[in-house]
């Protein structure tokens, strides 16, 4: 349908020709990189020739925001361990506190007297023992006797009026029950909570 006329073999390129084409565009090229891409893109300038037209400025300038961004991230991620060391020491710590907290006290009650209600617990205990205790009292005050009976013997450590709790220890002077006894006086119902821990054998309600 169409007409066209074939090259004859002496238009075509000769091998010579065609070796000497890509040699020259491979030179082309490396001097392409050498003045230019090294230079403008990470500040090698062998020849000198990226300084001279300002191409190896412009690399140095994006060699040293690439190390900066590194050495950021390097921190970022330094920063980031240290704060989950941190973090894991502190929850290390906060969980041995509550730990701790939770086995400070070895026995806990918590009742509630209405008015002109009264309670008494004790705490069994051998002669020299001791034990410590807190007391507190929410909702209003009460009245308290603490104290200790057994083998035809009794004794007053402590006594509270109008008491709104309390905490020191009790060193048994004899074998027997060592605690308290109260009674709410006030208009309005008060909730007592004592928690003990120390030498003795039980902590039970004598009421």
């Amino acid at each position: 349908m169409f007409n066209s006329n074939r090259p004859s073999l002496e238009e075509l390129p000769s091998s010579t020709q065609l070796l000497k084409s890509t040699a020259i565009a491979a030179v082309s090229a490396v001097a392409i990189l050498v003045t230019v891409v090294l230079p403008a893109e990470y500040g090698i300038d062998p020849t000198g020739v990226g300084g001279a037209i300002g191409l190896a400025e412009m690399g140095e300038i994006k060699t040293q925001l690439a190390e900066e961004a590194e050495t950021d991230r390097q921190m970022m991620e330094a920063e980031g361990d240290q704060s989950s060391l941190l973090n894991d020491i502190f929850g290390l710590f906060v969980g041995a506190a509550h730990a701790q907290e939770a086995e400070a006290w070895r026995d806990e009650i918590t009742f509630t007297l209405e008015p002109g209600a009264s309670a008494e617990w004790k705490l069994v205990m051998n002669e020299g023992q001791t034990a410590e205790y807190r007391m507190l009292v929410e909702g209003g005050r009460v009245n308290f006797d603490l104290h200790g009976h057994g083998g035809r013997q009794s004794v007053t450590y402590e006594k509270g009026r109008g008491s709104d709790g309390a905490e020191s220890e009790i060193l048994a002077k004899f074998s027997g029950e060592h605690g308290w006894f109260w009674r709410n006086r006030d208009d309005s119902a008060v909730t007592v909570t004592v928690q003990v821990r120390g030498e003795y054998a039980e902590f039970k309600d004598a009421s």
